[in-house]
């Protein structure tokens, strides 16, 4: 599997999770700022949550962790969260826009 190749099924993983509050998934919420993947099929994904005080703050990390260790192949997974830059609605794919109303 290339890189490309396992980047796609780490996307695809993230977009199974969801922020219970809102019927969109993090990947379209533009909550994933950055997926990396480094040799020997490691995985790094930076991400923020749509607040600081979000809820489901150590659910949603513990969640994309467990989705993208859950793909064959996959070596470790490292989630980072960081709330820089902040997360703001512009973030949000258009699909995600006009699921929520937003368009």
């Amino acid at each position: 599997m290339t890189d490309k190749e396992l980047k796609e099924k780490v996307v695809n993983a993230v977009k199974t999770v969801y922020d219970p509050e809102i019927p969109v998934d993090i990947y379209e919420l533009g909550l994933i700022y950055e997926i990396s993947v480094f040799p020997v099929n490691n995985v790094y994904v930076l991400m923020t949550l749509t607040s600081p005080a979000c809820p489901s703050a150590e659910e949603i990390p513990g969640e994309v962790e467990t989705r993208i260790k859950n793909i064959d192949g996959v070596n470790e997974v490292t989630v980072e969260l960081t709330f820089d830059p902040p997360y703001t609605q512009d973030m949000m794919s258009e699909a995600a826009k006009l699921e929520l109303g937003f368009m």
